[in-house]
């Protein structure tokens, strides 16, 4: 990228093949349909973030909800950072916007799911439940060969909170 410009905002129902493109670029993580990406950016914009750069290409994305049964938290579904953004710190911001925007609204709690091995995420998370003051609990949320056939390594469950906003955070 030329410039390190990114504006983070809350998405809109027009962003939804740009996030589907943003996907496709930021292997390996799952590709949606567009229309389940329209409705990330529609009617669970609330809860995710979008990043764009000074050309108003989406570069980043967090697509997240709030479970029903406990509206006190923040589920993280995927974080797609495209690969020239990568090392800046930008899959953080986006995090911590949500963490901040969310806060008054009642949201204490972030939850996740992380494959084993899965660095990138596992450091990324670490830092954001860090700089919030949350501790986190683990568990196996979804394993190889009962939920997956065989065919997806397990997903481990990451559970944050109460996290604590500062003007640090921010």
């Amino acid at each position: 990228m030329e410039s390190d410009i990114i504006t983070l905002r809350k998405p809109k129902p027009t962003d939804g093949y740009a996030l589907h493109k943003l996907v496709e670029r930021c292997a390996p993580l799952d590709p949606n349909s567009i229309y389940c990406n329209l409705l990330q950016c529609s009617d669970f914009a609330d809860t995710a973030v979008a990043a764009e750069d000074e050309n108003g290409e989406l570069v980043g994305f967090i697509s997240g909800y709030r479970p029903p049964n406990r509206p006190d938290t923040l589920f993280v579904w995927q974080v797609a950072v495209d690969p020239r953004c990568r090392g800046k710190r930008l899959g953080q911001r986006m995090l911590l916007e949500l963490a901040e925007r969310l806060a008054p609204a009642g949201v204490r709690f972030i939850e996740t799911t992380i494959t084993p091995g899965n660095v990138a995420s596992e450091t990324l998370f670490a830092r954001v439940f860090s700089a919030l003051s949350a501790p986190v609990e683990r568990s196996v949320l979804f394993t190889r060969d009962e939920h997956f056939g065989g065919q997806h390594d397990d997903e481990v469950l990451y559970r944050a909170g109460p996290f604590k906003l500062t003007s640090q955070n921010a």
